[in-house]
């Protein structure tokens, strides 16, 4: 399966620069359960976007420090692929930036959350169960203050957390999304707790250390992620 990677993060900071790149937290996720499968990035956030989109198999656009309504003409582009992706009926699969970004695609809203910030581990309750899906409970780590607040026409939610009630969704069986960051280890987001802390409400970051205890169940959504891009699909 040929895999393409809609590498959306434009943090370009020192912080960023000690950590491994976005497709390559994605690559390490997936190829290890799946070393056949072919994995190619593309930096959207630099305008580097597929010039053949058809030789991909599936699809997925992570996250990013930006925001869906930024004026910014890479992101323009993105929603129009996401929107060509859709109408292709190939798997999409999209992660915090990513979940928002098809949601606006599609005719869906993103706000900011009344509630604020959500930052660490977060405990995630299936509300409905996908094919690809088999647990009810499981914690992801977050990184937001946007999120959906509108489905798209024809999404269903399956996924939602304390402050959060569109947590991902799914439309028919081509499109799955999960606000949260199942790239993420453990290692990356208590750095990155440490190095948003100066600049969040301590509140936030208190919460965020007091969650790391908790984990992220990265292993059981990696495989939710793999039976969804794997799922038989009508013609």
């Amino acid at each position: 399966m040929r895999i393409a990677i809609l590498m959306a993060n434009t943090d370009e900071s020192e912080f960023s620069r000690l950590h491994p790149r976005d497709g390559e937290k994605w690559h390490a996720l997936l190829a290890p359960k799946r070393p056949d499968w072919t994995f190619t990035v593309y930096s959207v956030k630099d305008g580097k976007f597929p010039k053949n989109e058809s030789i991909h198999d599936g699809w997925i656009v992570t996250g990013s420090p930006a925001s869906v309504h930024d004026d910014a003409p890479w992101i323009a582009r993105l929603l129009d692929l996401i929107t060509r992706i859709e109408a292709s009926k190939k798997p999409l699969f999209g992660a915090c930036f990513g979940h928002q970004a098809i949601a606006l695609a599609l005719g869906g809203e993103v706000s900011q959350n009344p509630e604020g910030w959500v930052i660490g581990s977060v405990e995630i309750e299936a509300t409905a169960r996908p094919p690809w899906m088999e647990a009810r409970r499981f914690w992801q780590y977050g990184a937001h203050i946007e999120q959906v607040s509108k489905l798209p026409d024809g999404a269903e939610v399956i996924l939602r957390h304390d402050g959060c009630a569109v947590g991902g969704f799914v439309i028919g069986d081509h499109v799955f999304t999960t606000q949260n960051h199942p790239e993420m280890t453990h290692e990356f987001i208590a750095a990155l707790i440490e190095e948003l802390a100066p600049n969040k409400p301590a509140d936030v970051i208190e919460k965020a250390r007091a969650s790391l205890p908790m984990s992220a169940d990265n292993g059981l959504f990696s495989d939710c992620i793999i039976r969804f891009f794997e799922h038989d699909r009508a013609p």
